[in-house]
C-alpha cells in the first residue's frame, strides 16, 4: 500500500511539474517579439482586378533609414509616392497627389488587400502585387502591325460618339501609344500585341484603364475599352495620318455681349480672389480651370508650374480655378483646400490657387456664367493686360502625344510672347 501511494505521489508530481513546464512555455511565447513584417525592396508587379480584368503595373519600393517610398511605374512616367506606412503585418499607402489608397497585408514577398478611391462611395477593387517581377508582363512581345496614326471613334454606354485619334509604335518588343480627345489624352499606355490584337494598358493611381484592339484589316481597327470600375466602351479607329480633331480654341468662349471674366472664390486662406486684385492688374493672367482628381490637369499643373518659373517677371500670373471631389457626397471647403495644397507642395507650384467648386462641367459653367460652357477639365483662359479675353483653349495635349504636346508648347510660347510685349 505504502509503495502504491509513494507511485501515486510521484505521478502527481511528474504532471504538475509537466503543467508548469507548459505554462512557463505559453508565457514566455507570449512574451516574446513578434517578428517584424518586412516590406521587401525593389519592384514589384501590382495587379487591380476591375469589370473581371486584370490591370497589371509596376512599383519600386525604397528604404532609406526607417522611412520607405514607393515610385509607381506607368510607362515611361514614375511618380513617387512619399505617405507610406507598415502597421502590423500590413502595407498602406496614398496615390501620389489623388484621394486614392492601397490597404495590403504583406506575406512571404506578396502583398493582398483594395485599392480605394476614398472620395466615392463604395469604390473598392481587389489588389494584390507579387515581389521581383519586372515589367507588366512575364512575356512581351509586338510587332509593327499597328504602328501609325489612327482616326478613332468611341461609342459610350449612352450611345455618345466621341472623336480621337490613337496614335501607337512598337520598339524594343515594347508597344507604347495613346489616344489624344478634345478634351485631352489617355496619357501613357503600354501593352503588347499578339497576332493581329492589341493590349494596352495605363495605371496612374486613379486611371485603371485597359484596351483590346483587333486588326480588321490593314486600315481599320475595332476595339474594346474598360476604364475603372464600371465604364465601358467600344470603338473603331482608321489608319490616317492626317487625323484631326476640332479646334482646341474654338470650343468653350464668351457668349455675346462679354469680353471679360469676373469671380470672386476664396483663396486657400479663405479670402476672396478677384481678378480685379491689385496683385493682377496691368498683368497677363492664365485661369487654369482644373481639378485634382484629373491626371490631364496634374500633367498641366506640372507644364505650367514649370513655365511660370521662368516666366513670371514677365509680369504674368496663373490661377487655379480647383473644381474639386466632393467629400462624402457634399462640397466641403477644408477638404478641397487640403486636396490642392497637397499638389502644389508636390509640384513645387508658385503661383495661385482658389477654391471654385465641385468636380462638375455643369457647376463650373454656372459658376462662369459668360462662358457658353465648360466642356472639360482642363481648359485654359487667357487674359491680357486689360482684362481681356483673348483665347480659351479647351484640354491638354499632355507628353504622351508626342508631336501634339510639342505643338500645345510651341503655341501656347508664341502666343504668350505675343501678349506679354502688347
Amino acid at each position: 500500500m505504502e509503495s502504491k501511494r509513494v507511485n501515486k505521489n510521484q505521478k502527481m508530481i511528474f504532471f504538475k511539474n509537466i503543467s508548469y513546464l507548459l505554462i512557463t512555455i505559453l508565457i514566455l511565447s507570449c512574451n516574446t517579439p513578434k517578428k517584424k513584417v518586412v516590406l521587401k525592396q525593389g519592384i514589384w508587379r501590382g495587379q487591380i482586378i476591375a469589370q473581371n480584368n486584370k490591370i497589371p503595373f509596376n512599383f519600386e519600393v525604397i528604404k532609406k533609414n526607417d522611412s520607405y517610398k514607393i515610385s509607381l511605374i506607368n510607362g515611361d512616367e514614375t511618380l513617387d509616392i512619399e505617405d507610406v506606412k507598415i502597421i502590423g503585418d500590413s502595407l498602406f499607402f496614398d496615390f501620389h497627389i489623388f484621394d486614392v489608397s492601397i490597404k495590403a497585408k504583406i506575406e512571404n514577398g506578396k502583398l493582398t488587400g483594395s485599392y480605394s478611391k476614398n472620395y466615392a462611395k463604395d469604390y473598392v477593387l481587389p489588389f494584390k502585387a507579387i515581389y521581383g517581377k519586372k515589367g507588366r508582363f512575364d512575356i512581351v512581345k509586338s510587332n509593327h502591325k499597328f504602328d501609325g496614326t489612327w482616326e478613332t471613334t468611341f461609342l459610350n454606354q449612352e450611345g455618345k460618339e466621341i472623336n480621337a485619334i490613337g496614335m501607337f509604335k512598337s520598339e524594343n518588343s515594347k508597344l507604347r501609344g495613346t489616344f489624344l480627345t478634345k478634351s485631352g489624352d489617355y496619357r501613357f499606355l503600354d501593352g503588347y500585341t499578339d497576332n493581329d490584337t492589341m493590349h494596352l494598358f495605363t495605371f496612374d493611381g486613379n486611371h485603371i484603364y485597359k484596351f483590346k484592339v483587333i486588326k480588321q484589316n490593314d486600315s481599320v481597327l475595332k476595339g474594346e475599352y474598360w476604364s475603372g470600375k464600371t465604364s465601358y466602351q467600344t470603338f473603331i479607329s482608321k489608319k490616317n495620318p492626317d487625323a484631326k480633331l476640332p479646334d482646341a480654341d474654338k470650343l468653350t468662349f464668351l457668349k455675346d455681349g462679354f469680353d471679360k471674366i469676373e469671380f470672386s472664390f476664396p483663396g486657400l486662406d479663405g479670402k476672396s480672389v478677384t481678378l480685379k486684385d491689385k496683385k493682377y492688374q496691368s498683368k497677363v493672367v492664365i485661369l487654369q480651370i482644373f481639378g485634382t482628381w484629373c491626371p490631364n490637369c496634374m500633367d498641366e499643373t506640372k507644364f505650367f508650374s514649370n513655365w511660370y518659373d521662368k516666366n513670371k517677371d514677365e509680369g504674368v500670373e496663373i490661377i487655379g480655378l480647383a473644381y474639386e471631389n466632393k467629400k462624402n457626397g457634399k462640397a466641403d471647403f477644408d477638404y478641397a483646400k487640403s486636396r490642392v495644397k497637397k499638389m502644389k507642395e508636390k509640384y513645387k507650384v508658385n503661383y495661385d490657387f482658389v477654391i471654385a467648386g465641385t468636380s462638375s462641367s455643369k457647376e463650373a459653367s454656372e459658376s462662369l456664367p459668360m462662358l457658353n460652357k465648360v466642356m472639360a477639365f482642363p481648359t485654359s483662359i487667357f487674359i491680357d493686360r486689360k482684362g481681356k479675353v483673348r483665347k480659351i483653349h479647351t484640354g491638354f495635349s499632355g507628353p504622351a502625344t508626342g508631336k501634339y504636346h510639342e505643338e500645345y508648347v510651341k503655341e501656347l510660347n508664341s502666343f504668350m510672347k505675343e501678349l506679354i510685349n502688347e
